[in-house]
């Protein structure tokens, strides 16, 4: 695999600016529990991205971004009980919850581009 460093992925850039703003958005939630997960999920999805790219073999990449892929599903689940608990439903949210969609569907792209043929 020839190198190419994550932050010109597409995918990990997203994941970061998702990253922001989740941080950004949720710093008014009171249930901290829930506040500190939303954080340290959205967190994992842009670092195991970057931490398997910069191991040593496509294997490790793929169970790094399957590791991402998780963490993306996790934040979206805690977008929705977010939105259910703590903070009231709004167009962030259904940004956030959209985002982590599209993000998962670039994880598994990336994922099968990997993967031997």
């Amino acid at each position: 695999m020839a190198y190419q460093s994550f932050e010109n992925l597409e995918v990990w850039k997203r994941s970061c600016r998702l990253s922001v703003a989740v941080m950004n958005h949720i710093k008014a939630i009171s249930n901290y529990p829930l506040k500190d997960q939303m954080t340290r999920s959205s967190i994992s999805i842009s670092s195991n991205i970057a931490e398997g790219q910069e191991r040593d073999s496509n294997g490790d990449y793929i169970r790094f971004l399957r590791i991402a892929k998780g963490s993306c599903a996790e934040l979206r689940t805690q977008r929705y009980l977010a939105s259910e608990t703590s903070i009231p439903p709004s167009e962030a949210a259904k940004i956030h919850i959209q985002e982590t969609k599209e993000i998962s569907k670039m994880l598994q792209g990336l994922i099968r581009s990997l993967q031997p043929a």
